[in-house]
């Protein structure tokens, strides 16, 4: 991967001044560590920093066509870009190197937008055509690498990371309190929305189209599935697992392609193991591996992941982590995630990318994806549950469950989302939001609620797909969690900051197009089969892996929250963060709701309901004051705060500067 940035002019031609395009770049060193590049023309400025993992040498970005009209710079990789090349080359398309990210000025050259929907991979790119003046911005179709934009001054600014756009130094950093709310309804940031108002995120599976000051969103991907009772269904279902099982193996050899060796990540779970195991097979060795181990910092999975690693003769690297480990990690992650960060897994993860890094790799693979596409959750469950409950005894015994439920938080419910607040339907994951959105109570101050206005949490999800409504119950929860939780968190948070904190690409075989389609076609059945979850995949499994790993039972990495920030060996800076002085500062929550909950942490028994929500949430309360303080001024504790460098000048010596289309490897335009 890489980090991308750059500003385009929406009034004109304005020059853009280099020295705000370095300080763009060079707020994201970590993500291109290997080479920086600019390229500036009138009303247009693109950038790039580069880790180099195709055609180390020759691959330079950003780049242009044998003319030099078609320019672009592209954060990620095009994993079928061997095939590609030779398509092109075949069409007559003359290229000047072996990197994939040239790919798209000759793509753009033959297909204009169609681009996006023959290219496959995980990218973030900008595009550039000086002849139509027109400028592409487009990401994945999953949302695996991030896109940032914001308009100011007649600007249009992008950038891989926020940091980039407040780099510019031409936008203050200001907070979007409708985005901390949906933080506070589901742990995740939106996929459109930041935490910092005034900048956007494109959405997975879209791009921006920019010409002649207009701004234009398009969208040229979303996840679909049969209509319930149309999907496929088979009386002898060995044909779907030699399909699944070919398609992972295929999905898995293109993201081993590179010039870097691979390694790849393992939990012990069925997952990460079947990653592991195809990789080794297609290597030909056991690709190494590496895993955390919790010191009484939460479920330690190392017996697992030993186990699993040693039945592949994988060389094992244990990271292992005390929760004194994980709180110190706290403000670097949230500094890398740049919003609130509620999972502490996510320190854990970056712990274990700068393992990675500092055995010298750049790329790994994990097994994310696969809980999405075939329901690993045990929400999925509950929900099977409660959908058995009302078609035997109609609508009352689990409305009658939910209110019992969530009598146990107490408080009001004056800030409860409507039952079916998803185009009339409820979703698995709804029981647990229902209860997260009590926890807002008493948190949240006056203020807080008046500028919410009633703004429900939901219309931020992105749930608009015009065939929703004609799914099975489950593959709507399925689309709920590909849309929220995986592109907002797992690939956001827990992916892609983490990661690249520490200049690591982490790839996802289970994210593969090929493999999401597949999985989305197949009856529900072989998805949640009884309350087997992933049952297709753990056939695939029972081929390579010895069967008691094949049919080891899903557990969700966690690590300490509460424990770590809310019990008596917390840093100094929890309680500042959340002193009345600091609260006040903030304007989020109400300082005496906060004390209050804070009182009762010590009296309510860890294994209520009450209390796991309030220790949720009341976690959700430290992050967002942490991200606050890094942020947006300071004052809150006494750990430091994110600040831009100095704008550079363009005279760096290890700098290349391209100005008015004229660069190595591409012509001078006429």
């Amino acid at each position: 991967m890489c980090g991308i940035a750059g500003a385009i002019d929406l009034r004109g031609r304005r020059e853009f001044p280099a020295a705000r395009l370095l300080a763009m770049t060079g707020a994201i060193p970590h993500r291109g560590p290997d080479d920086e590049q600019i390229h500036i023309e009138p009303g247009v400025a693109l950038a790039a920093t580069r880790l180099s993992i195709v055609d180390l040498a020759g691959g330079r970005q950003p780049l242009c066509n044998e003319d030099g009209s078609v320019w672009v710079a592209q954060n990620g990789e095009i994993f079928d870009y061997p095939e590609l090349q030779q398509e092109l080359l075949t069409r007559g398309h003359t290229l000047s190197t072996r990197c994939d990210t040239e790919l798209w000025v000759h793509l753009y050259e033959d297909l204009g937008r169609g681009m996006f929907e023959k290219t496959r991979g995980q990218f973030a790119v900008s595009l550039w055509d000086r002849k139509d003046r027109t400028l592409i911005l487009g990401r994945d179709r999953v949302g695996i690498c991030p896109l940032h934009y914001a308009e100011v001054d007649g600007w249009l600014l992008w950038g891989s990371e926020i940091k980039s756009i407040l780099a510019s130094g031409m936008i203050a950093a200001k907070a979007d309190r409708r985005t901390i709310d949906l933080f506070f309804n589901t742990f995740c940031a939106g996929t459109s929305r930041t935490f910092f108002e005034g900048i956007r995120m494109i959405p997975p599976g879209h791009f921006l189209e920019i010409r002649d000051g207009r701004v234009e969103q398009k969208q040229y991907w979303d996840l679909d599935f049969p209509d319930a009772g149309a999907e496929r269904r088979l009386d002898d279902p060995t044909p779907l697992i030699d399909e699944l099982e070919h398609l992972l193996r295929a999905s898995v050899e293109k993201r081993l392609r590179g010039d870097v060796p691979v390694v790849s990540y393992i939990s012990g779970g069925l997952d990460s193991t079947v990653v592991l195991g195809l990789s080794s097979r297609e290597r030909g060795y056991a690709v190494p591996s590496f895993t955390i181990g919790l010191d009484r910092a939460g479920p330690d999975e190392r017996s697992h992941a030993a186990e699993s690693a040693a039945a592949l003769g994988s060389r094992l690297t244990t990271v292992t982590l005390t929760r004194r480990d994980i709180t110190d990690a706290y403000p670097r992650l949230i500094r890398a995630a740049e919003g609130p960060v509620m999972d502490s897994a996510c320190a854990c993860l970056m712990r274990l990318a700068g393992a990675v890094h500092d055995q010298g790799y750049k790329v790994t693979l994990t097994g994310e994806g696969a809980d999405e596409a075939l329901a690993g959750y045990a929400w999925f469950k509950t929900q099977k549950i409660r959908d058995r409950l009302r078609k035997k005894f109609g609508d009352g015994i689990p409305t009658a469950i939910r209110a019992s439920v969530l009598g146990l938080m107490g408080g009001s419910r004056a800030h409860m989302p409507d039952r079916f607040p998803l185009q009339g339907v409820r979703t698995a994951q709804q029981d647990l939001q229902d209860l997260l959105a009590l926890g807002r109570e008493g948190l949240y101050s006056g203020d807080m609620w008046r500028q919410l206005d009633g703004h429900s949490a939901y219309d931020d999800m992105g749930i608009n797909h015009p065939r929703f409504r004609n799914w099975a119950p489950l593959n709507q929860s399925l689309y709920v969690g590909y849309k929220v939780m995986l592109a907002g968190l797992l690939l956001n948070a827990k992916g892609d900051r983490v990661a690249m904190n520490s200049s690591v690409e982490g790839r996802y075989p289970l994210l593969d197009d090929d493999v999401i389609k597949f999985c989305a076609s197949i009856s529900p059945e072989y998805k949640l089969h009884g309350f087997t979850d992933k049952w297709i995949l753990r056939q695939v499994a029972a081929r390579t892996l010895p069967q008691k790993i094949a049919n080891r039972p899903k557990t969700m990495f966690r690590a300490s929250r509460s424990e770590a920030f809310l019990d008596a060996s917390r840093p100094a800076w929890v309680d500042q963060l959340l002193s009345r002085e600091a609260l006040e500062a903030t304007g989020y929550f109400d300082p005496a709701g906060v004390a209050r909950q804070r009182a009762w942490q010590t009296r309510i028994p860890r294994i209520t309901v009450r209390r796991g929500i309030m220790d949720l949430s009341l976690t959700c309360v430290v992050a967002t004051q942490l991200w606050h303080h890094t942020f947006l001024g300071g004052g809150l504790c006494d750990l430091p705060t994110w600040t831009p460098e100095p704008l550079r000048q363009a005279d760096v010596p290890t700098l290349d500067v391209i100005s008015s289309g004229v660069s190595a490897g591409c012509a001078a335009p006429a």
